[in-house]
């Protein structure tokens, strides 16, 4: 596994692998569903025939409009979504967020468990 491309948008990084891809959205930003256009060029760009996740690294703080996720939904391939926090309040916007998100949603307290868990979601998925 190796990074394979890397953006960086006004509102955030984007570091594209194999099967996922992490943004670390920078300090203060508000996430919109407008944001999505970007979110789905680089997923149509870099996995066009084969299904992907999303992992967000929460490091910085910042907002999303949960409306935002009614969009993502609607991203064919974008199987599922994993939120990186060590936050507690990160934690339960994350977990209000995920109830406007209608694929799987999952929260860690690591990259590393993230990145674990999309592994095998990538797996269980190409299966069906």
């Amino acid at each position: 596994m190796s990074i394979f491309h890397y953006y960086n948008f006004p509102h955030c990084e984007a570091f594209v692998f194999d099967e996922f891809l992490i943004t670390q959205i920078r300090e203060g930003v508000n996430i919109k569903p407008e944001h999505n256009h970007e979110l789905r060029q680089v997923i149509d760009k870099h996995f066009l025939n084969k299904n992907v996740v999303y992992i967000s690294n929460r490091y910085f703080s910042y907002s999303v409009d949960p409306m935002t996720y009614l969009e993502t939904s609607k991203i064919h391939n974008l199987i599922a979504i994993a939120i990186v926090t060590d936050s507690d309040v990160s934690k339960s916007n994350a977990l209000l967020e995920s109830m406007f998100y209608k694929k799987k949603f999952a929260i860690f307290s690591t990259l590393s468990e993230a990145m674990s868990w999309v592994h095998g979601e990538i797996l269980e998925n190409n299966k069906k």
